[in-house]
């Protein structure tokens, strides 16, 4: 845990803010009595197989971000199978094994 007063926290917010990101927390001081403490953010994580919970966290967190449009499945599942030679599928199999 580290403590600031609040002039140099004002002169050297981004570094103090860089520890919290880290996950450190910080007193912030006024004429040395403590007065707040920032603490890192964390989100909950949610539970599993939950899927709403599962997309919100991750759009939450920086990790994906919103789908701009629906997805029509219908029309997804519409279009033509991709044919793929036997040749490829195997050079692709041998690829993924590190062969």
């Amino acid at each position: 845990m580290r403590t600031v007063n609040i002039g140099t926290l004002k002169n050297q917010l981004s570094a103090y803010l860089r520890y919290v990101r880290n996950g450190e927390e910080i007193v912030v001081r006024d004429r040395n009595k403590p007065v707040a403490r920032i603490l890192p953010f964390t989100l909950p994580l949610p539970a599993e197989g939950d899927r709403e919970a599962e997309t919100a966290y991750l759009i939450a967190t920086g990790q994906m971000s919103e789908a701009k449009e629906k997805m029509d499945w219908e029309a997804f599942w519409a279009l033509p199978r991709p044919t793929v030679s036997d040749e490829a599928v195997k050079e692709a199999i041998d690829w993924a094994k590190g062969d």
